[in-house]
């Protein structure tokens, strides 16, 4: 009866022992199943993260290739005469360089080489021994003298209008000034002229003052009388 016992016993710690081990076996298997998905996360965030990344670094070269640019028509004394562009902030000097350079003839003493240029302006390069440079086109500050104290149709120097017809024989300096092309070095010989031989019998005596070629006499012919 002691031996049976003892066999149901070991009979039944062998039963025992064998479902505890089926049930860790288990467990270890739900551990391992359970922990793949988790280690497949982080292949994909360093992706993710680079893609945010590179978005802004685009764009900041695109708005770098956009900057402002000056628009500065350059003409006279220059090599190649016409629209240049240049950064913003830059100079007479950049504009005529720009144009491929001053040409020998250029009298640069007559510009300020380190005024800064306008957006729009035209910039004239005079030739050395020309006196007058074309009316709208200032070699100093871009045409914003010529274009001023005559706009509008307003009254110019002596009363006078910027189409009003001029008499060379009465006319004072101021108001020869009024006329397409006459500067007052322009003015100052035609008075000069005058003072010398008396008054002009004809509008053509215009062409005998230095300085006055028939391009310009072209212009004034129909803004003059004597």
């Amino acid at each position: 009866m002691v031996l049976a016992g003892v066999v149901v016993v070991v009979a039944l710690v062998v039963v025992l022992v064998g479902s505890l081990a089926d049930r860790g076996g288990a467990g270890a298997g739900g551990l391992v199943v359970s922990g793949a998905p988790t280690a497949a996360e982080p292949s994909a965030s360093p992706s993710a993260v680079g893609s945010a990344t590179a978005g802004p670094a685009s764009v900041g070269g695109t708005a770098a290739t956009g900057a402002a640019r000056v628009v500065v028509h350059v003409l006279g004394a220059v090599e190649r005469d016409g629209v240049v562009r240049l950064p913003p902030s830059s100079r007479v000097t950049d504009a005529i360089e720009q144009a491929g350079g001053a040409t020998a003839d250029a009298d640069l003493d007559r510009l300020n080489l380190a005024r800064v240029v306008t957006d729009g302006e035209r910039l004239y390069v005079p030739h050395v021994g020309e006196d007058e440079v074309p009316a709208a086109l200032d070699p100093v500050d871009g045409g914003a003298a010529a274009a001023g104290g005559g706009g509008d149709g307003a009254a110019g120097p002596a009363g006078t209008s910027p189409d009003s017809v001029v008499d060379l024989n009465s006319a004072d300096q101021a108001a020869l000034e009024t006329l397409p092309g006459i500067g007052p070095g322009l003015a100052g010989r035609i008075l000069a002229w005058r003072d010398e031989h008396g008054r002009f019998a004809a509008v053509e005596d215009l062409l005998d003052v230095s300085g006055i070629g028939d391009v310009r006499f072209a212009e004034l012919r129909d803004r003059v009388r004597v």
